[in-house]
């Protein structure tokens, strides 16, 4: 045989094992994707997951996890002296990591320090926790398991009143602070005698003599935390691990409602929530103690803790990012992440930022979408891979600004687009949402790996049951597939926090947790959320909006007679629709030298930025967040009532009706890309 045949033999047989070395390989799903949810007791409203093989739900996967510190504990057997907690210095090129057995040790220094401090075991002993991710966070929060103790999470988006109301009805007499900023605002507070019980605080940073000097004058301790474990060094106890039904958490809200609702979450909450994400990943995406994942999303939420625990469950890492956003894409880049939980609100700007950097190249751009539609295509036949010939062509640097071994990403706190899950699932992989709330611990259901289809949120976890219920006077029927989403199981919050009449009306008698989301069924059997039963909403920055609130406080500005508040949760910022005052609104565009007829006023882009400062002005003196605060207006020059649909008979705003009627001016106010 010739030389060249051998040669183009052995090209084949070199294409031949590339092929089989590099060829598609399915990802199934674990059930039939067109029973994902099974209904239970025959009742098509309400349903159940699939993995299960009756309708017992599962509280735990693995026999020896059934708290939070169960599951840090079989992390520590699998893993001991190996890396846990990553954090990386300003400046710093790499992390440096703390050991599972190095963290063990530190919250048993600390929740002994905690004990010498007067904080008791198994007695509803709430522990304040004040800072940004870093890894003392979940040390106290470690400590705190380790002894039977209870956390509270504070934050800043909460506001001064808010924490005060907090310490006061958990009756908080230590909060563990990162730096003095956040301590001096609390210690403020008592000073002037609004918060009586809170008398230490504890620091993982400095602080000054005139803070510590202060402090001392109203009879708060202050300490650093290294202080506080050498207390403990010197009185260790013995771990007094907690019982499933012991609480692990008080969660509270931002307070959009009134007063802030603390949910009271137990170990047992958590251990059957993170064991049906296990539950749902086996066979696809298991976790292993090589894995590591990236935690820059709020600790104070339940989100973010749910991915920590189920890391720990499996002796895998997290690192933390430098607390600057700014810096997050560098510290990504350095870390490597394996798994990474995000918000809608970061996925649009990569989107975003994705298409925008096409836009000076059509073929470059008309490549791109080719290339996502073959990639859609292996989805839809249950391929996922990224090391296709258009991922090597031109994935793979979108894939290197999120460190290049990525394998898993979750979105949930808020919708996102379809688009941009489709096109994403295209680009990165494996990519699952989620949906859920604190109340029900994170998530109660889930997209499975295997189905990539998009506009749902999946089927119920196996910790969960979820029905619908009707609601009469939206017109949603349970028999129609549409109703409340309500949710039974084990990962169903204790209740609010010392507040019966909250508590009731979120949980009736049989246990069903009452969502205030409206979901619709789908024929595969997974959840589609299609409104909202109360006028409450989040933002996709997962902050919640009380519209009518922010209407009231709009309504006291003198040009404006009605006005309807509008936000998107795939979107970051508040539209509006206003109705001027017929009496008053040509005399006060007058007055700032805007001349014209009411409608033309309605027309004129300088008085509708000038009605938008009033408002905004009015807004800012009445408290309101930025973040409630519209962006931008629409002038409607005909008032709502009750002949056009858009009031009701007790002159409420329609908010559906309305919201249909002006869908194209919502659409434009948002195509604006307003400057936040």
């Amino acid at each position: 045989m010739s030389r060249s045949s051998l040669l183009g033999l052995g090209a084949v047989a070199s294409l031949a094992a590339y092929y089989l070395l590099m060829r598609p390989r399915p990802m199934r799903p674990p059930c039939d994707l067109q029973a994902q949810s099974l209904p239970v007791n025959g009742d098509p409203s309400c349903r159940r997951s699939a993995l299960l093989k009756d309708d017992s739900l599962l509280e735990f996967y693995y026999e020896d996890t059934r708290t939070y510190y169960d599951m840090f504990q079989r992390g520590l057997g699998i893993t001991g002296d190996g890396p846990c907690l990553g954090f990386r210095k300003p400046g710093q090129p790499g992390y440096e990591w703390m050991s599972y057995n190095e963290v063990e040790h530190k919250a048993q220094l600390l929740g002994s320090g905690l004990l010498a401090k007067g904080c008791q075991p198994n007695a509803q002993q709430f522990v304040g926790i004040f800072a940004q991710n870093r890894p003392e966070w979940v040390l106290s929060e470690l400590a705190c398991y380790t002894y039977s103790m209870a956390v509270v999470p504070l934050y800043d988006t909460l506001g001064l009143e808010a924490m005060v109301h907090i310490l006061n009805l958990a009756e908080i007499s230590l909060v563990i602070c990162d730096k003095e900023e956040k301590a001096l605002a609390l210690l403020e507070n008592k000073e002037n005698g609004t918060t009586p019980t809170l008398s230490c605080l504890v620091l993982f940073n400095d602080f000054s003599d005139l803070f510590a000097a202060r402090a001392k004058d109203c009879k708060v301790e202050v300490l650093k935390l290294e202080q506080l474990m050498e207390l403990g060094r010197q009185n260790l106890k013995d771990p007094l691990p907690p019982q499933p039904q012991d609480l692990a958490v008080v969660c509270f809200t931002s307070g959009t409602t009134g007063k802030p609702k603390g949910a009271m979450i137990t170990h047992g909450n958590i251990a059957s929530n993170s064991s049906s994400v296990i539950k749902l990943l086996e066979g696809s995406v298991v976790i292993q103690k090589e894995d590591v994942s990236i935690s820059y999303l709020p600790l104070a939420h339940m989100f973010e803790r749910m991915i920590q625990v189920t890391m720990f469950c499996h002796g895998a890492k997290v690192g933390f990012y430098q607390g600057d956003i700014s810096l997050l894409t560098d510290d990504i880049k350095t870390l490597k992440p394996t798994f990474f939980p995000v918000v809608p609100r970061l996925l649009n700007r990569v989107y975003d930022k994705i298409l925008g950097s096409l836009n000076s190249s059509p073929l470059r751009r008309a490549l791109l979408h080719y290339a996502v539609r073959r990639k859609q295509a292996e989805l839809a036949s249950g391929v996922v891979r990224n090391d296709s010939f258009w991922d090597k062509l031109l994935f793979n640097k979108i894939q290197a600004s999120f460190g290049g071994k990525l394998r898993f990403v979750l979105t949930a706190s808020a919708p996102i687009s379809p688009a941009v899950m489709s096109f994403l699932r295209a680009v990165l992989g494996c990519f699952l949402e989620g949906y859920g709330q604190t109340e029900c611990t994170a998530g109660c259901t889930f997209s499975m790996p295997g189905d990539w289809s998009t506009g749902h949120v999946g089927a119920p976890l196996p910790c969960s049951m979820v029905k619908l219920v009707d609601i009469p006077d939206m017109k949603y029927y349970a028999k129609d597939g549409k109703g409340e989403i309500c949710i039974q199981g084990p990962s169903v919050f204790r209740g609010y926090l010392r507040d019966p009449e909250r508590t009731a009306a979120a949980l009736d008698s049989d246990g069903w947790l009452h969502s205030g989301d409206v979901g619709q069924w789908l024929s595969n059997g997974t959840l589609r959320i299609i409104d909202r039963k109360k006028h409450i909403f989040k933002l996709s920055q997962g902050e919640y909006i009380a519209p009518e609130k922010i209407e009231n406080v709009y309504m006291r500005s003198a040009p404006v007679l009605q006005v309807f508040v509008h936000g998107d949760s795939l979107q970051s910022y508040l539209v509006g629709i206003v109705v001027p005052d017929p009496e008053v609104f040509v005399g006060w565009a007058k007055e700032r030298g805007l001349m014209g007829s009411y409608k033309e006023l309605c027309q004129n882009p300088d008085v509708k930025n000038a009605v938008l400062e009033n408002m905004r002005a009015l807004g800012k003196e009445a408290g309101l967040k930025s973040f409630e605060q519209v962006k931008c207006l629409y002038l409607h020059p005909e008032t709502f009532n009750i002949a056009n649909g858009l009031l009701t008979p007790t002159l409420k705003n329609r908010r559906a009706d309305i919201r249909r009627v002006f869908q194209e001016q919502i659409a434009n106010m948002y195509s604006l890309n307003v400057n936040l």
